[in-house]
């Protein structure tokens, strides 16, 4: 934003998800529930990993890093709705607002550590022998170390750009959260250039490439021989897949709508699928679903109880 509207805009006001006290009171005890459970949760996840021996391969390694990125993202944005239910003003001041634009498009951004799990089944399913070499720890290191580099430029770079613009008043958000999808329409200039350059590219081509690395993978199961390995193989990449849906499906839905128009009531919908519900289905499907995790959820169970006696 330029300078002398910084000084004008000093506060954003929010819409939020509903005006009723009552559907408020709800919503604030459904959304600090999910948010508990999605933070104890990944917290396990992340600590059975790093205790148990028997999960040190790089799909847990990946996992693990997921976890922690799910726990950021998560708490990136929750915390501050939670607020606004409790809150008679719902507002947040401009410089605010601005962190939470970043931090939360950094974290989703950085979700693309997906890629490193679907890398890890892609080469374990249909390219076995070349597993060991191509997921060794240090090839691991640099996927994750890359995607975190460029969820937080590539944050930086949109974020500068939308905050460049000048806004009118009222500054409303008829959203929960600060993003760019939200704060664009309230901007005083023409924003078609702006959304093409920093949402087509970034938005649609880590979907891109998972598409397509899940159709390698299908193709491979279903080439399979063996009718076990294709059970448990399109059970692993269901799971996995609905998760990809989820987040970057609904996200596109989002990011890819003209600007030109006020966000409307199904967008905060729509938002509440990639930035709460897709992080509270990371702890169901990595823990609960996986026979692995619950065996060593046990061994360190026991080992604490060993030790405590």
């Amino acid at each position: 934003m330029a300078r002398e509207n910084q000084s004008v805009v000093t506060e954003l006001i929010f819409q939020g998800l509903s005006s009723q006290p009552r559907t408020q009171s709800v919503l604030f005890i459904v959304f600090l529930g999910f948010y508990l459970f999605t933070v104890v949760g990944n917290i396990t996840i992340i600590t059975v990993i790093r205790a148990d021996c028997q999960l040190q391969s790089p799909m847990y390694f990946f996992l693990a890093k997921l976890s922690f990125l799910d726990t950021c993202y998560i708490s990136s944005n929750v915390p501050q709705m939670l607020v606004n239910f409790l809150a008679k003003k719902r507002t947040i001041s401009f410089s605010g607002c601005a962190a939470q634009m970043y931090f939360s498009l950094a974290f989703g951004m950085t979700e693309c550590v997906l890629l490193g799990v679907t890398y890890d089944q892609y080469m374990a399913i249909c390219h076995s022998l070349l597993y060991t070499t191509a997921m060794n720890r240090q090839g691991c290191i640099h996927k994750v170390m890359a995607s975190w580099t460029s969820g937080l430029l590539s944050s930086m770079v949109i974020n500068s750009l939308a905050l460049q613009l000048p806004f009118c008043r009222p500054v409303v958000l008829n959203h929960y959260l600060c993003e760019v999808p939200a704060v664009l329409p309230l901007a005083c200039a023409d924003t078609a250039l702006m959304e093409l350059v920093i949402f087509s590219i970034p938005v649609t081509f880590i979907p891109f490439l998972l598409i397509i690395t899940f159709a390698r993978i299908l193709s491979a199961i279903w080439n399979s021989q063996s009718a076990c390995v294709q059970s448990k193989a399109f059970s692993t990449c269901g799971s996995h897949l609905l998760m990809v849906t989820i987040f970057y499906g609904t996200a596109i839905c989002m990011y890819m709508n003209p600007k030109s128009r006020p966000p409307q009531d199904r967008d905060k919908v729509v938002a509440v699928f990639y930035t709460i519900v897709a992080p509270v289905l990371n702890p169901l499907i990595y823990s609960l679903r996986n026979q692995d995790m619950k065996h060593a959820l046990r061994r360190v169970v026991n080992r604490l109880e060993s030790l405590a006696v």
